[in-house]
């Protein structure tokens, strides 16, 4: 597109709004905000005055006045489904927050549904753009270490932990046996969704960790909730081919069968020291190699924003007739999978999972 792109957004409101909000502000060039939908007026009249946005009550209303060339939903869980279907009937193209729907039930149904409306969905799945995600993913796909047969997640909760787990692994919709276990343990509170601490408080947390074993290969789910988070408990990936590994920010491969190389990710920012050329992350290289580079520069967006940038940059693609990034297929294996680790840890039995129709579309 030569203009900027220009999408609207159910939900603006949310927390997950404001990541949209917030990118559209800062690549203007790129992205334009056609109006959200706001139920609450209240709330509504703080998003004019905020971001100088036109709000209305319903999508029916903002289609009057506006012409998005697809939609985002970002509306709490529950209302997902209802959004997809309305907006499908309607043939405009939508991209939403994870999760798609709630249970296995409503996934299929959900699919079904958006199936027989032959509409264009995408989820905004965006933890396989984060730039160091990202790097690791061209290291992996560059074949440098290998056949990958193992890799564990411990990085954000659930399905977004799975589609990683199945990302690294290269694995799509087959039957995967799972054994999980749930452990807790104190901690003193750190930030969460609502902001910063305002005063020490010991909680509870539960540490959930899951084994499931693909074909030949595993993933390994380890997660604290609220971990991405906390200033005192630290994320960790680690994957294994049979020619290397990546551990967190290291990359250990062979040059020969006796020669090994043990490399960093190394963060590229500019700013820095006596740097004059802005504040932003130009990419991340391992050894002499660019392995990440930041196609959103020179703005100043943090990870989780360059990631969900990158997923509005490909719907933009997708509705021009570009491949698929991240179908409601795809979501809907993703959070099956969470849904099954937590049917493992409620039962304290092995799960063995089954192939779901939305799996037959996408072989």
């Amino acid at each position: 597109m030569s203009r900027p792109a220009s999408f609207s957004i159910i939900g603006g409101a949310g927390f997950r709004a404001q990541y949209y909000l917030r990118i559209a502000q800062a690549l203007p060039e790129e992205f334009n905000i056609s109006g959200m939908v706001v139920r609450d007026e209240s709330k509504a009249n703080a998003i004019e005055q905020k971001w100088n946005i036109a709000t209305y009550r319903d999508i029916i209303q903002l289609l009057k006045s506006e012409r998005p060339d697809f939609v985002v939903v970002a509306t709490s869980g529950s209302a997902i489904p209802e959004y997809l279907i309305q907006l499908a009937e309607l043939g405009i193209p939508a991209l939403v927050e994870t999760p798609p729907a709630q249970t296995v039930e409503d996934l299929l149904d959900l699919y079904n549904k958006i199936s027989q409306l032959e509409s264009k969905v995408q989820v905004a799945e965006q933890y396989q753009y984060h730039p160091l995600h990202a790097a690791r993913l061209a290291v992996i796909k560059s074949g440098r270490l290998g056949t990958i047969t193992q890799a564990t997640v411990s990085i954000s909760h659930m399905y977004h932990g799975v589609s990683l787990i199945r990302k690294l692994l290269d694995v799509g919709f087959e039957e995967t046996i799972i054994k999980a276990m749930r452990f807790e343990s104190p901690v003193v509170a750190g930030p969460n969704r609502n902001g910063l601490p305002n005063k020490e408080e010991v909680i509870r947390t539960e540490r959930d960790i899951a084994w499931l074993e693909f074909d030949g290969k595993l993933g390994i789910y380890n997660f604290t909730k609220d971990q991405h988070r906390s200033w005192i408990r630290s994320n960790h990936l680690s994957v294994r081919g049979e020619r290397g590994e990546i551990f967190d920010h290291r990359l250990d491969v062979l040059l020969d069968f006796k020669t090994p190389l043990h490399l960093e990710f190394k963060r590229i920012n500019k700013g820095e020291e006596e740097n004059q050329e802005g504040h932003y992350l130009e990419g991340i290289m391992a050894g002499e190699s660019w392995v990440y580079r930041n196609r959103f520069t020179p703005a100043r967006l943090y990870d989780d924003e360059i990631a969900i940038a990158s997923c509005l940059e490909k719907m933009i693609e997708y509705i021009s007739g570009g491949a698929s990034f991240y179908n409601l297929a795809e979501a809907s294996q993703d959070q099956y999978l969470g849904l099954m680790i937590e049917q493992a840890i409620r039962t304290g039995k092995t799960v063995k999972t089954v192939r779901q129709p939305w799996a037959d579309v996408n072989s």
